[in-house]
């Protein structure tokens, strides 16, 4: 990781656009200049930032999509076991994933052509992204980060003040918003929450969701750019996907999970010489050798119930079109 944060922190001095994607783990860091990305390897788009060409695929097909849940029992023993370090005082809050098996008619590269979000990521046939949730964005001097914490149906009655009023939900956004304060505090001053608990819908092949979020940001020093890869990677992993504090709730995500996230739950984004823009690899479909797998998770909290948590999961089974 030192290597890829001299290398940022060299194109940020000299203004380069570069693309760059990080692992959960910070084992395999992809960092290029954006004029040597290979569309038919890599194909990206941050927000109305892209690479993209005209396609012509399977793409036009109805998507057939079908999922092969992790099982409950699988589940339940990972929850159980994060219990008992909360209940302990080890963690505030944890995220913890699974994987689980999906089958469709399309291809990962027709699945980012499709997919509707403000971050999508096609990575050399190996694994598509179609993100919601921002990691961390500047302009100017200005960093700003959007944690994003709490799905509810969006066809429930109320479904927004039930997600507002939700106590669990409310816990868990509180701590993930001061945990990302503390994070931004580190490489800027002035750091304040904008928004809090703002509300995006977001439409599935399966249903309609409500997701909550709160915006965070502060002031950048004059030289940040010469520093871009040292802050960029301080903050990683995101707060979101990991939980508080960091490096214990770390530890136990590893033992609970029993399994390697890869890139999933990493970061990608783009620096384009001025701005940088970055997204959480959340929704996110990965090729294997036992076939397509689908890994997806949710955040608890002492209050957190089981169940509750393990339709959170099924829930975040889609592809947004």
């Amino acid at each position: 990781m030192a290597d890829i944060a001299s290398r940022m922190n060299e194109y940020g001095r000299r203004e380069v656009p570069f693309l760059f994607i990080v692992d959960f783990e910070g084992n395999k860091p992809f960092l290029s200049p954006i004029d040597q990305i290979d569309p038919d390897l890599i194909l990206y788009y941050v927000d109305g930032f892209s690479n993209t060409k005209p396609f012509a695929s399977s793409s036009e097909k109805k998507l057939e999509f079908k999922s092969i849940p992790v099982s409950w029992e699988r589940y339940r023993k990972a929850f159980e076991h994060v219990r008992t370090h909360i209940l302990h005082g080890n963690s505030f809050l944890l995220n913890l994933t699974m994987p689980s098996r999906v089958e469709m008619n399309l291809s990962l590269r027709d699945i980012f052509y499709l997919s509707q979000a403000r971050y999508k990521l096609w990575f050399k046939g190996e694994f598509v992204v179609f993100s919601p949730e921002t990691f961390i964005r500047i302009r100017g001097r200005k960093i700003s980060a959007f944690p994003m914490k709490g799905t509810i149906d969006a066809k429930l009655p109320e479904a927004e003040q039930l997600l507002r009023n939700n106590a669990k939900e409310l816990a868990e956004h509180y701590t993930i918003v001061d945990l990302i304060r503390n994070d931004l505090s580190m490489i800027a001053k002035n750091v304040r929450v904008d928004r809090f608990q703002f509300i995006d819908k977001i439409n599935t092949n399966r249903k309609s969701l409500l997701q909550m979020s709160s915006e965070i940001s502060g002031e950048l020093p004059h030289d940040y750019k010469s520093r871009l890869g040292d802050m960029l990677l301080s903050m990683l992993p995101a707060g979101s996907i990991s939980g508080a504090p960091k490096k214990k709730t770390l530890e136990i995500i590893r033992e609970a999970e029993s399994y390697d996230r890869g890139y999933y739950t990493g970061v990608f984004g783009y620096f384009d010489g001025k701005n940088l823009d970055s997204g959480v690899m959340i929704r996110f479909i990965e090729k294997t050798t036992d076939g397509l797998i689908y890994k997806s998770g949710g955040g608890l909290t002492s209050q957190s119930i089981p169940e509750e948590e393990y339709r959170e999961l099924l829930d975040k089974i889609y592809i947004p079109l």
